[in-house]
């Protein structure tokens, strides 16, 4: 466990004005960033907003064009990655070919000059910790995608960083080895105690995992907050969208957002009969546009009279007994009180 001589946790991260320029294009823009010790960290963003250029920056593989990035109270920005006590999983995992797990596992060790024994027995140490110790001595070409997975991440970490550097970890997995993985990231982070920060495009990883979530847009930080925060309180309609499971309604003089799961849909008969007993509620026509079965019931796709799109996740029994489908005409109601306001309108 990566812990101070007092015993705290380390792996605090500081972002102090942090901006990167390639050839006088933005990558990074005067990010303000402090990641608390013993922390999960998600970097969430779509393509290009500057989210893997961050994780690289902290790393040392990228040097800030300007401002100051501190590990643990001490100026980083400008040390070889060698120096910061980070250590970085690639999403690729670059496992050696022709070495056994033990030896990819110990490998940091031996560039170190560590002797073969004791960096074995510390290889050992951490096969254990990720349950491969039975696999020690097969080549990386006899593990599943999941197993590499976890021989590169016992590398990651035999190095004893404050700071694990995850770049898209899960991208290459399948769907429910990634859920599995998943658990396992956040029982290793909890039980050594070290920061871990992880980059991702996925709202569900990030939602799953996160202490902390920084969505990211355009090399900005568009929000941070816990899970909860970001899911429920989106402060902008870029949020709330990319987020998902909300509705961004433009009302004019303001743009709120409105969870699809509360967003009512009746046909557009039923209009006055829905009024008269749900008053309080707000409504605007819609036509259904596609309608999709979501396991938990289904999800109807609308577009307004305006051309903007909404969505709606109903019960199975609510939506039969509305008994709608593609091509009807609709009304979309929500209850005020289930309507968040934005900044920015809802561009």
């Amino acid at each position: 466990m990566a812990l101070g001589e007092d015993g705290e946790a380390r792996g605090k991260v500081e972002f102090v004005r942090v901006s990167k320029a390639y050839d006088g294009a933005i990558a990074v823009h005067d990010v303000d960033l402090r990641i608390p010790a013993g922390c999960y960290c998600c970097l969430l963003g779509p393509s290009g907003c500057g989210k893997s250029t961050s994780l690289r920056m902290l790393a040392g593989h990228e040097i800030a064009t300007s401002g100051d990035i501190l590990l643990d109270d001490r100026n980083v920005t400008l040390l070889p990655p060698a120096r910061r006590s980070t250590s970085m999983m690639f999403q690729s995992y670059a496992l050696f070919p022709h070495l056994t797990v033990a030896e990819n596992v110990a490998f940091a060790l031996r560039m170190r000059g560590v002797g073969k024994a004791e960096r074995l027995g510390r290889a050992r140490e951490m096969l254990k910790l990720v349950d491969l110790s039975a696999l020690s001595e097969r080549r990386p070409a006899q593990l599943s995608g999941g197993q590499q997975q976890r021989v590169a991440l016992a590398r990651a970490l035999i190095t004893s960083p404050s700071v694990l550097l995850l770049d898209e970890p899960l991208s290459a997995l399948d769907p429910f080895l990634r859920l599995r993985v998943r658990a396992e990231l956040k029982r290793l982070q909890k039980a050594l105690g070290i920061s871990f920060v992880h980059v991702t495009h996925s709202q569900d990883e990030a939602l799953a995992l996160s202490d902390l979530v920084v969505l990211m847009n355009a090399g900005r930080i568009e929000q941070q907050g816990t899970a909860e925060d970001l899911f429920s309180r989106p402060r902008t309609a870029f949020v709330a969208r990319f987020i998902g499971a909300h509705n961004v309604i433009d009302l004019g003089d303001r743009a709120v957002a409105v969870r699809t799961d509360r967003t009512a849909v009746l046909p557009a008969s039923g209009v006055s009969r829905f009024a008269d007993g749900d008053v309080g509620r707000m409504a605007r026509p819609a036509v259904v546009r596609a309608v999709e079965y979501a396991g938990t019931g289904f999800a109807v796709h609308l577009v307004d009279e305006g051309g903007a799109e909404l969505s709606a996740l109903m019960s199975e029994g609510d939506f039969h007994r509305a008994a709608i489908g593609e091509g009807e005409s609709v009304v979309a109601s929500w209850a005020p009180a289930d309507a968040h306001a934005l900044e920015g309108g809802a561009i």
